[in-house]
Protein backbone atom coordinates (compact mmCIF):
# COMPACT_ATOMS: atom_id res chain seq x y z
CA UNK A 1 0.00 0.00 0.00
CA UNK A 2 1.33 3.39 -0.99
CA UNK A 3 2.10 5.97 1.71
CA UNK A 4 2.18 9.73 1.14
CA UNK A 5 3.34 12.38 3.62
CA UNK A 6 0.65 14.94 4.55
CA UNK A 7 2.67 17.79 3.01
CA UNK A 8 2.84 16.06 -0.36
CA UNK A 9 -0.83 15.04 -0.14
CA UNK A 10 -1.83 18.64 0.57
CA UNK A 11 0.12 19.90 -2.43
CA UNK A 12 -1.09 17.15 -4.82
CA UNK A 13 -4.47 16.20 -3.35
CA UNK A 14 -6.44 16.09 -6.61
CA UNK A 15 -3.74 14.11 -8.40
CA UNK A 16 -3.59 11.55 -5.58
CA UNK A 17 -7.39 11.21 -5.60
CA UNK A 18 -7.37 10.68 -9.39
CA UNK A 19 -4.69 8.01 -9.00
CA UNK A 20 -6.68 6.17 -6.31
CA UNK A 21 -9.80 6.26 -8.48
CA UNK A 22 -7.94 5.05 -11.57
CA UNK A 23 -5.91 2.24 -9.97
CA UNK A 24 -8.20 1.27 -7.08
CA UNK A 25 -5.16 1.06 -4.80
CA UNK A 26 -5.61 2.75 -1.39
CA UNK A 27 -3.18 5.44 -0.23
CA UNK A 28 -2.28 6.06 3.41
CA UNK A 29 -1.55 9.68 4.35
CA UNK A 30 1.06 9.99 7.08
CA UNK A 31 1.91 12.79 9.48
CA UNK A 32 5.34 12.69 11.13
CA UNK A 33 5.73 9.15 9.78
CA UNK A 34 2.56 7.86 11.46
CA UNK A 35 -0.54 6.82 9.48
CA UNK A 36 -3.38 9.31 9.86
CA UNK A 37 -5.95 8.55 7.16
CA UNK A 38 -6.50 6.00 4.44
CA UNK A 39 -7.82 7.15 1.05
CA UNK A 40 -9.78 4.39 -0.70
CA UNK A 41 -11.84 4.46 -3.90
CA UNK A 42 -15.57 5.01 -3.39
CA UNK A 43 -17.95 2.25 -4.40
CA UNK A 44 -20.37 3.56 -6.98
CA UNK A 45 -24.03 2.65 -6.55
CA UNK A 46 -26.11 1.47 -9.45
CA UNK A 47 -28.46 4.25 -10.55
CA UNK A 48 -31.23 1.80 -11.47
CA UNK A 49 -33.56 1.20 -8.51
CA UNK A 50 -35.62 -1.49 -10.22
CA UNK A 51 -34.68 -5.02 -9.27
CA UNK A 52 -32.12 -4.14 -6.60
CA UNK A 53 -34.09 -6.18 -4.04
CA UNK A 54 -34.48 -9.18 -6.35
CA UNK A 55 -33.95 -12.43 -4.47
CA UNK A 56 -34.00 -10.78 -1.03
CA UNK A 57 -37.56 -11.78 -0.04
CA UNK A 58 -39.61 -14.96 -0.20
CA UNK A 59 -43.37 -15.18 -0.61
CA UNK A 60 -44.77 -17.73 1.80
CA UNK A 61 -48.47 -18.47 1.47
CA UNK A 62 -51.35 -16.43 0.10
CA UNK A 63 -50.52 -12.72 -0.23
CA UNK A 64 -53.84 -11.70 -1.83
CA UNK A 65 -56.52 -12.88 0.60
CA UNK A 66 -57.23 -10.91 3.79
CA UNK A 67 -55.60 -12.10 7.00
CA UNK A 68 -58.87 -12.18 8.90
CA UNK A 69 -62.09 -13.70 7.53
CA UNK A 70 -64.55 -11.28 5.92
CA UNK A 71 -67.16 -12.22 8.56
CA UNK A 72 -64.99 -10.55 11.23
CA UNK A 73 -64.88 -7.16 9.48
CA UNK A 74 -67.22 -4.71 11.25
CA UNK A 75 -67.19 -2.32 8.29
CA UNK A 76 -68.95 -4.92 6.11
CA UNK A 77 -71.82 -5.47 8.58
Amino acid sequence: MKQVPAEKFKAHCLAVMDEVQATGEPVVVTKNGKPVVKLVPAKMKDENIFGYMAGKAKIAGDIVSPVTPLEDWKALK
